[in-house]
């Protein structure tokens, strides 16, 4: 089949980078695209052909509305859009129910994977999100921007983000200073997404006056946390005491993200991931959702994506043995 589309501008942010944009377009569902002038032909089975077609007019209906997009935005919504065929463009640009938006401060948040918008939505919806999956797909980034939105609304009045203090394998040794100088190293992750989104002048505020706090999972030890947006980050690296006690800090009107990669577990040997164990224990509760994410939602360098495959296929041909999260796939509960 081959339908012929108009374009109705943009043309550039539509292509994007040495056509980027068109070739994911035709990778993801399988057609093949010619250019002839304001026009685009696109070739291949019918229902994809109407998908494609259909993105397009969706794209031209944004550029109508004054939409300006860059190539990263489009590259997002196409990205989403060929993965699940019920999301329109303008839904990918616009996330989140009209009656609670979504504010971000300085940065302009988008899903970049149908995973990435399941789990904006599951943390909107839900007490409590589980995140797993390898990095740069977002666990973190999107938890802070998700957090950052609940406090810039109002939803919450604090932001609350915890970490493990492991080492990841290296030995570091005596590090000198006060004890915030001596953890802020296994916090950066965290403080550079709260950064990328919150003027310095404004954050610097919150951190003074408790609204946003930083600190070592150890620090949660004893407090029970309402009216909170609780993240606890790198969650592979607790043990089962440390995860069962930050559970059970969770207060009213409060919301907790954990996130952790289960490949990239820092324990010493012999002790059991308490994320690994968590999964097992609370799996099956009503109320908490499950979001697994795996290599085509890395939104770092293409490379990326293929090393984490060739490591998963590494380790099946070694026999490693899977953990429960890696053997299969949980979906967030509506």
């Amino acid at each position: 089949m081959r339908r012929t589309v108009h374009i109705a501008g943009g043309l550039e942010s539509l292509f994007g980078t040495l056509d980027e944009n068109v070739k994911l377009l035709e990778s993801a569902l399988h057609v093949t695209t010619h250019l002839q002038d304001d026009h685009l032909a696109i070739e291949g089975e019918a229902p994809q052909v109407e998908r494609a077609v259909r993105i397009i007019n969706e794209y031209n209906q944004l550029i109508r509305e004054g939409r300006r997009m860059s190539h990263g935005d489009v590259k997002a919504m196409i990205r989403v859009a060929t993965q699940d065929h019920k999301t329109t463009l303008k839904q990918v640009l616009e996330p989140g129910a009209p009656s609670r938006p979504r504010i971000f401060g300085k940065k302009s948040v988008t899903p970049k994977s149908s995973n990435q918008r399941a789990y904006m939505e599951a943390v909107e919806k839900h007490d409590m999100t589980f995140a797993v999956g390898p990095g740069g797909t977002g666990k973190t980034y999107l938890a802070v921007a998700m957090a950052v939105s609940a406090l810039l609304t109002k939803q919450v009045d604090r932001i609350i983000l915890a970490r493990p203090a492991v080492e990841a394998g290296e030995r570091l040794g005596f590090l000198p200073g006060t004890l915030q100088q001596k953890i802020d190293p296994y916090m950066r992750p965290l403080y550079d997404a709260l950064y990328d989104m919150l003027d310095a002048d404004k954050l610097e505020r919150f951190l003074e006056k408790g609204i946003v706090e930083v600190a070592p999972l150890a620090f949660m030890r004893g407090r029970t946390l309402n009216d909170s947006f609780v993240i606890l980050d790198e969650a592979q690296n607790t043990t089962s005491e440390q995860m069962k006690m930050f559970l059970t800090r969770l207060g009213f009107n409060s919301k907790a993200v954990v996130t952790g990669d289960v490949t990239q577990i820092d324990l010493p040997m012999g002790r059991r991931s308490g994320l690994v164990e968590a999964l097992e224990v609370v799996g099956r509760i009503e109320g908490i959702a499950f979001i697994k994410f795996d290599e085509r939602d890395v939104v770092r360098h293409n490379l990326v994506q293929q090393i984490i495959k060739a490591y998963e296929e590494f380790g099946a041909g070694e026999g490693r043995k899977a953990s429960p999260v890696e053997s299969k796939k949980v979906e967030p509960r509506n």
